[in-house]
């Protein structure tokens, strides 16, 4: 089994770097059956991911794409996990997969 980034991983392992509280407005679109973008919010952030609000329940693996609404940052993510919320809707991992532009956190690799 190939282990890294963008490869679908059937177990759990530790973050490599903390999330971040921060609610950021973010738009997530690629849904299966739903077609169009869903406007929604962060609820934790890293260079890495994001865990996000949705109206819709995404697969383990699925990917869609996660953008800011002004274009300044879009990625192609991985769902990690997805999960009842404790108000109506689900949370949903990310994990950054090809990333453009400017996110919030800046990238440890850069050595920001």
């Amino acid at each position: 089994m190939q282990l890294g980034v963008g490869v679908p991983k059937n177990f759990s392992v530790p973050r490599c770097e903390a999330r971040i509280p921060m609610e950021i407005g973010v738009e997530l679109s690629g849904h299966r059956d739903l077609p169009g973008s869903e406007p929604t919010f962060t609820q934790n952030v890293s260079s890495r991911g994001a865990r996000v609000r949705s109206t819709r329940r995404w697969k383990r693996n699925e990917r869609l794409k996660i953008a800011t609404p002004n274009g300044s940052f879009q990625s192609v993510a991985r769902v990690a996990y997805c999960k009842s919320g404790h108000e109506s809707g689900f949370v949903v991992g990310l994990e950054f997969l090809a990333s453009t532009g400017s996110w919030i956190i800046p990238d440890p690799k850069d050595g920001n």
